[in-house]
C-alpha cells in the first residue's frame, strides 16, 4: 500500500472523532432549525448556545460576543467592513499589513473604491510588524487597526498584546485574524485588549464552512449578510447546527489539549529542521526562528521551483503546499515572503510543511528521506547549477 504522508495542516485538518460523534445527532435527531420557536428548535438551540459558550471560554470572552460564520473569510469581512462603515463618521483610515490574508487585504481594497484610505504596513526580514511603525501610521482619522495574530505561511507570531495596547492608548479598534492562530496559542481578548477577532473552524479539527467573529460588547459593526433575525439580528441565514456544535466541541478540545499538542509538535518541528538542515544543503528556513507556532515550517531550497518539489512530494504520497490554499492556482510568487524581502529565487523555491496531531515521526523521516531525493533530482537539471551555481556541489 502506497504511504499516504499529510504536511498540510495549515490548510485545513480532518475533523475529529470527538468532534464528529458530537456532530452526529445534529443530522438524524436534533435536525430542528434553530430559529424555530418549537420544541425541535429550542433543542437545536439549545445546542448552539452551549458551543457559543464553549468558544466564548476558549478565549475568555462573553457568549453574547460570539457571532457565528461560514469560516474565516467571512468573519474578516465582516470585520473589517462592518467596522469601517459603522465608524465611518469619525475617519476613513485603515491600517493593516501587506502579510495579511487575502481575506482582509481584498476586503481593505474593496473599502478604497468607496474612500477609504489604508496604510499597509511593511513587515521585517521575520515577517514581524514593527511597533513603532505602527505608531507613526497612526492619525486622528485612523478608525481601525487589523493585524493577523499568525502568519499562515511562516508561522510568525506578531506582538497582538502589544499591538492591542496600542490601539487602545489612541481610542482606535482592533481586530486580529487568529484563524491560524486558535489552538496554537493561548488567546486571551481580555488581557490582550482584541475588539473584534476572527476564527475558523476547520483549522482546529472541526468541520469546514463554519467559523466565528468575536466582537468586543460596545463595539459598533455594521451587518454584512441582510435577512433573517439569527445571530440577534447580526447575520441572516439558517444556522448551520451541525457545523456551529462540532465547532464548539473543537474549540473545546483544541483549549484542553494545547499544551500536549505544542509539546508533541515542537518536538517533530525540531527534528525535521536538524534533519533536513543535515540533510539537504542550500537552504533557508522562513519567518522567525523562535516567535513562531510549532506546526508551521517555511523552507526555500534554493535552485528548484516548488511546484516541482510539490508535485513531486505528491507523487510519493506527502502533501505539502507553497502557501494559502486560497492563492491556489495563483501563478504570481508568494506576497508574504516578497515583502519579508526574500530573494526572488527563494520564494520561488519556497515550500510550507505544516505537521498535525496524526504527524508521527515516522512521516518526518519518510519525507526528508523524499526531499533528499527530489531536492537533488531537480538541482541536477536545474540550469542554475548548470551555470555553476553552488548548487552543483
Amino acid at each position: 500500500m502506497e504511504k499516504k504522508v499529510y504536511l498540510d495542516n495549515a490548510a485545513t485538518t480532518y475533523v475529529s472523532t470527538e468532534v464528529l460523534n458530537e456532530m452526529m445527532p445534529c443530522f438524524n435527531v436534533f435536525y430542528g432549525n434553530s430559529n424555530s420557536v418549537h420544541s425541535f428548535g429550542r433543542e437545536a438551540a439549545g445546542l448552539v448556545d452551549r458551543a457559543r459558550d464553549r468558544i466564548a471560554r476558549a478565549i475568555n470572552a462573553k457568549s453574547n460576543e460570539i457571532y457565528f460564520t461560514s469560516g474565516g473569510t467571512e468573519a474578516d469581512n465582516w470585520a473589517i467592513k462592518g467596522i469601517a462603515h459603522a465608524y465611518s463618521f469619525k475617519g476613513k483610515h485603515i491600517i493593516t499589513s501587506k502579510i495579511e490574508h487575502s481575506a482582509v487585504l481584498e476586503a481593505c481594497k474593496s473599502l478604497e473604491k468607496e474612500g477609504f484610505e489604508v496604510t499597509y504596513l511593511p513587515v521585517d526580514s521575520n515577517g514581524l510588524v514593527s511597533l513603532a511603525e505602527l505608531i507613526h501610521a497612526i492619525r486622528k482619522d485612523t478608525i481601525l487597526i487589523s493585524i493577523m495574530a499568525v502568519n499562515n505561511e511562516v508561522g510568525t507570531i506578531q506582538n497582538i498584546k502589544a499591538i492591542g495596547k496600542t490601539a487602545k492608548e489612541n481610542n482606535i479598534i482592533f481586530h486580529t485574524d487568529a484563524v491560524q492562530a486558535f489552538g496554537s496559542l493561548k488567546i486571551d481578548v481580555v488581557d490582550m485588549e482584541i475588539d473584534a477577532m476572527s476564527l475558523s473552524s476547520h483549522k482546529i479539527y472541526g468541520p469546514k464552512g463554519v467559523g466565528a467573529l468575536y466582537v468586543r460588547n460596545g463595539i459598533k459593526i455594521e451587518n454584512i449578510i441582510d435577512g433573517g433575525h439569527q445571530e440577534r439580528g447580526r447575520r441572516g441565514g439558517t444556522t448551520n447546527v451541525p457545523g456551529v456544535v462540532g465547532f464548539g466541541k473543537a474549540a473545546e478540545i483544541a483549549v484542553r489539549d494545547m499544551p500536549l499538542f505544542n509539546q508533541k509538535i515542537k518536538s517533530l518541528r525540531d527534528y525535521f529542521i536538524r534533519e533536513i538542515t543535515a540533510k539537504i544543503p542550500y537552504i533557508t528556513i522562513n519567518g522567525h526562528m523562535h516567535q513562531k507556532v510549532n506546526n508551521i515550517v517555511n523552507v526555500s531550497f534554493e535552485l528548484v521551483d516548488n511546484e516541482a518539489v510539490l508535485l513531486m512530494l505528491d507523487f510519493e504520497g506527502i502533501a505539502v503546499s507553497t502557501g494559502s490554499a486560497c492563492l491556489a492556482g495563483a501563478v504570481e510568487p508568494s506576497y508574504v515572503l516578497t515583502s519579508m524581502g526574500l530573494d526572488s529565487e527563494l520564494v520561488k523555491g519556497a515550500v510550507r510543511f505544516s505537521f498535525g496531531r496524526s504527524t508521527t515521526k515516522a512521516d518526518i523521516d519518510y519525507t526528508v528521506e523524499k526531499l533528499v531525493e527530489i531536492i537533488e533530482k531537480l538541482r541536477k537539471i536545474s540550469p542554475q547549477t548548470k551555470a555553476g551555481r553552488k548548487g552543483d556541489k
